[in-house]
Order: structure tokens, then C-alpha cells, then sequence
């Protein structure tokens, strides 16, 4: 179903490249190479280090982390 809408982290994605000026795909290597560490400390990385507001990095990381598990 092409046209149904897109739901849950990745909902963020187009407003996370158009805001931060990088793709998707960077953020999501960033996190990956900052890993092990927790998800709130991954969501400080974003927010402290490259100014990432709260509910984009959250989404980052959330992706990622799931992603990362299947």
C-alpha cells in the first residue's frame, strides 16, 4: 500500500534532513558509531553535540535502536 502514510520515527525523517541540512542516512551512522550507550545518552549526543532538538534526536534514536535489533 504505496499511498498509506508513513507512522512512527521515520515520520520525522523529511523534516530532520530539511531542518539539519544532512540525510537521514548520516544521522542514523552517527548514532550507530556512538553505540553502546543508552538511548537517553544517544538523544544528549544529538541534542548537546549537534544541536538536534529533543523529538527529532528521539526519533533518530528510536529508529536506529530498533532497527539495529531486528
Amino acid at each position: 500500500m504505496p499511498d498509506e502514510p508513513i507512522k512512527g520515527p521515520a515520520s520525522y525523517f523529511p523534516s530532520i534532513e530539511k531542518k539539519y541540512g544532512r540525510p537521514i542516512a548520516e544521522w542514523q551512522d552517527l548514532v550507530r558509531r556512538h553505540a553502546p550507550a543508552k538511548h537517553m545518552e544517544l538523544v544528549a549526543m544529538l541534542k548537546n553535540e549537534h544541536g538536534m532538538g529533543h523529538g527529532h534526536a528521539n526519533a533518530v534514536v528510536a529508529y536506529v535502536l530498533a532497527e539495529d535489533q531486528r
